[in-house]
């Protein structure tokens, strides 16, 4: 596959020798024009002081001077953006909090189409975006745009606009150079490296093709935190910290739930786990990507085009959902075809995606164990060996590690021939029960069309009455092969599994009070294959009392419906099935299972009465049944948000001092999350008991469904800056979010997972000397608490530094550019179960010509 690209390449270079000293076509008057210019809030052209809702804008030159290595890092310097950092090579951003590493709640785009893998739901960071040599702008809206994007848009979108071949072209070459893992425990130095080609040509402004391959490797950021999850398993015992026999420490596994016992063991009672292996002995820590893209565009006229796309992305990183997985070979790409006029824009594309060679980390490890020895003969190793020391004069301590040490005899050393042996042939059993790969093959395809009618039909209403009209509609539909393990098809075992939804709206804009108030309203509806139609409107009011001076207000409603995973997913792993929440995938599950976690507190409560009350089984059992609850929950619904924004906008000074301010306040319902809930397997009165007692007498499984509680959240930010005199630039933002729950507090709720507190301080000067200037940021968030069914815990508060220096030559055709992200190089984790990040050192060359 890089041979092929390598050598398409190098015939694009030869060819376009002939063009590279063309002077790029640029309009300075225009750019500068369009620094102001934003599409994503109201899918049109409007300055962003007037934009209805709260947009966030990098340009061009706020990237080119952006201290962060790409454009896609430099978004978390956004006021009131989130981005955590799964892995190097896949990052998350978000807003407005109840954040997770598979956001579905925010849609990212690349000039207007969703690039999302289909069957998760959402992007793999930008996996299949654009690269920086080919991006314009990158547009930014918090909060929700579900009246005009439709669905997953609750949170917000990131519009990711590149460069017009038409107006951008040449040559452009980057090599990027960067190094990792300084003073890191876990790994020597390591370098990275990116090395991106551009080409563009258009031909007597009638046709134009551009061409961008980016290729990079590294070494990705350790995720080892061995803080222990379940630190209260045997404190009726005494055995706590390092002593604890059933520990479930974050980033080892196999030593979950689903892989510990309650042993009974000289006459009382111990959780015990498996002793489970760490992420670093499981995965490769590798990265190494690929992608490309391809455009071709025609011109009818100065109004018409027609463009076809071509996106594609060869993967090899870590990746993370409710479990982390290895991405070996993931593929996925993009086609689209759009046409623009003046007044309409149409666009179709399918994305496909194509897991390769990828495994979950966690089954990996479970059936590494498991191949050893199985968890009954491991249990009853460990228990005959414990009964052998004791009986021998040993204290507990002494004889659960004995036990242990015993009960893993023979197992397979990390990073062994043996291991090595086993991972290559568990990676490719595609049963998480026996093996652990992740073999999925799925698309999604999308229509959609926009229309102006003001533009063209109706243009007497923007000339006599100031107001504009459009309307658009979609349709969007999933395919998915089912594998059998991941994706089952309940209804036509065999066939392809499909899940669609169609959506349109209408947007109406009028201009009142001599242009200084403009009244923007948006309804749309959305209908999904196993949903009736939800509507989701949206009004706004933006009064401008001099074009200095602009205060908005706005309301708008969203709903989510679920993603392909939420809906169907089918899995086993680690004896634990996790079932989407349709009624065609978990019939029967709700209605006669007990929530996992009463059955926790009746076992633990059991454990504590025989150990420390002198109870009998039967007799602590029959105290404690009160605690047991059966499943309350059900079928999955759509999740809605109704919000209330306002905020003020301003430039002053001669537009050396700008002022964004934002406040706004959410209403979620129908939460999406995943209840844990198992079926007994003798439901008969006299057996009940003892069956919910003992895991292995169950059932288990992971649902979703919908939390009960009726959550608010709100928040606000502001973000100042200022040019000083000999082009210096200071400036900063502040982002507040906070959640405020009501109701019901049900425990089932998405985790919120955002900072109470995020700013940034920013200084640059892109002159500080003729060609030479410099950006130092610095970026701090509080501590918050991050849940997840992989890990809960708290996130420590941290501040980075992150600095550039940069030198244009060659008549600002080329720059280099000198730059480090978290300077100081302390290592911190952006959430809980995730890698521990370091200082990024790099250099960049990039030539233009």
């Amino acid at each position: 596959m890089y041979k092929f690209y390598l050598i398409t390449s190098t015939i694009i270079l030869l060819y376009c020798t002939g063009i590279a000293q063309q002077k790029q076509a640029t309009d300075s008057i225009k750019t500068q024009e369009l620094e102001g210019i934003v599409v994503s809030a109201s899918r049109t052209h409007e300055k962003i002081l007037q934009a209805p809702v709260s947009i966030e804008k990098l340009s061009s030159g706020d990237i080119r001077r952006s201290a962060q290595p790409s454009f896609f890092d430099a978004i978390e310097n956004l006021k009131g953006v989130q981005m955590i950092t799964p892995s190097l090579g896949f990052k998350v951003i978000n807003a407005r909090g109840f954040t997770n590493t598979t956001n579905v709640r925010f849609v990212q785009m690349v000039d207007g189409d969703d690039i999302q893998a289909p069957h998760i739901g959402a992007p793999i960071g930008n996996a299949l975006g654009p690269g920086d040599l080919d991006i314009s702008s990158v547009e930014v809206v918090p909060g929700s745009a579900s009246a005009l994007y439709g669905m997953n848009a609750i949170n917000g979108t990131a519009n990711f606009i590149t460069k017009d071949p038409f107006n951008s072209q040449g040559l452009s070459i980057s090599q990027k150079t960067g190094m990792n893992h300084i003073g890191d425990r876990e790994h020597s130095a390591a370098i990275y490296t990116e090395s991106a080609i551009r080409v563009a040509k258009a031909f007597k402004d009638k046709f134009a093709f551009k061409v961008n391959f980016i290729y990079n490797q590294g070494t990705d950021w350790y995720a080892d935190n061995r803080m222990d999850l379940n630190p209260n398993a045997n404190t009726s015992t005494g055995l706590t910290g390092a002593n604890n026999p059933g520990s479930d420490r974050v980033n080892i596994y196999a030593d979950e739930s689903s892989n510990r016992r309650t042993l009974t063991l000289g006459g009382k009672q111990y959780v015990v786990s498996r002793t489970g292996y760490a992420e670093k002995d499981m995965a490769s820590y590798s990265l190494q990507n690929f992608k490309g893209d391809a455009t071709l565009a025609y011109k009818f006229n100065t109004n018409t085009t027609l463009s076809y796309t071509f996106r594609g992305a060869h993967t090899n990183t870590i990746y993370q959902r409710t479990n982390r997985f290895r991405l070996d070979d993931y593929v996925t790409t993009q086609h689209s075809l759009t046409l623009k006029t003046s007044s309409i824009q149409a666009r179709i594309y399918v994305n496909t995606e194509n897991t390769g060679n990828s495994y979950n980390i966690r089954s990996m490890a479970e059936n590494v164990d498991r191949s050893f020895k199985t968890d009954n003969n491991w249990f009853s190793d460990f228990s005959n060996q414990f009964n052998t020391a004791t009986a021998n004069g040993a204290d507990v301590n002494t004889a659960m590690q004995a036990a242990r040490n015993f009960a893993d005899a023979g197992r397979p050393a990390p990073h062994s021939a043996r291991a090595d042996s086993l991972i290559s042939k568990l990676r490719d059993i595609n049963n998480w029960d026996q093996g652990a790969a992740l073999r999925v093959k799925s698309a999604m395809y999308h229509a959609e069309m926009q229309h102006n009618l003001t533009d063209d039909i109706f243009t007497s209403l923007q000339t006599d009455h100031q107001l504009s009209i459009m309307y658009g509609a979609d349709y969007r539909r999933y395919v998915v092969v089912p594998d059998g393990n991941y994706f089952i098809n309940p209804e036509n075992n065999g066939k392809d599994l499909v899940y669609w939804k169609l959506g349109g709206f209408i947007q109406a804009s009028k201009l009142l009070l001599a242009h200084r108030l403009k009244i923007n309203a948006v309804l749309r509806v959305d209908k999904n294959q196993y949903f009736s139609a939800k509507f989701n409107p949206r009004i706004a009011l933006v009064y401008s009392p001099v074009p200095a001076h602009n205060f908005r207000l706005a309301f708008q409603q969203g709903y989510r419906f679920p993603s392909l995973f939420e809906a169907f997913s089918n899995i086993n792993s680690g004896g634990v099935k996790r079932v989407g929440g349709l009624p065609v995938m978990s019939h029967g599950i709700f209605e006669n299972s007990y929530l996992r976690a009463s059955i926790d507190a009746f076992q633990a409560a059991n454990t504590n009465d025989i150990n420390n009350n002198g109870l009998t089984l039967d007799e602590a059992m029959a105290k404690n049944q009160g605690l047991l609850k059966k499943n309350t929950y059900t079928y999955l619904q759509p999740e809605s948000v109704k919000g209330l924004e306002g905020g003020y906008r301003t430039t002053l000074l001669d537009n050396r001092l700008a002022i964004d301010i934002d406040f706004y306040y959410n209403t979620y319902k129908n939460l999406m999350a995943q209840v844990e809930a198992n079926i007994p397997g003798n439901s008969s009165p006299d057996s009940l008991l003892y069956a919910l007692n003992n895991r292995q007498s169950q059932a288990r499984y992971r649902l979703w469904t919908n939390s009960k509680t009726v959550s608010h959240n709100y928040g606000s930010t502001l973000g100042i800056s200022y040019t000083l005199p000999h082009h210096y630039t200071i400036g900063g933002n502040v982002t507040m979010a906070k959640l405020k729950r009501t109701s019901q507090n049900d425990g089932l709720e998405d985790g919120f997972n955002t900072p109470s507190w995020m700013y940034n301080l920013q200084i640059g000067n892109p002159a500080v000397v003729r060609n030479f200037g410099f950006e130092i940021n610095y970026r701090w968030q509080s501590k918050y608490l991050w849940q997840s069914s992989l890990a809960t815990g708290n996130v420590s508060a941290y501040g980075t530094v992150d600095a550039q220096v940069q030198y244009q030559l060659l008549q600002s055709k080329a720059g280099i550019k000198l730059g480090a992200t978290n300077l100081l190089n302390h290592y911190y984790y952006s959430f809980t179960g995730g890698p521990s990040i370091g200082g990024f050192y790099y250099s960049s060359l990039t030539i233009n010509l």
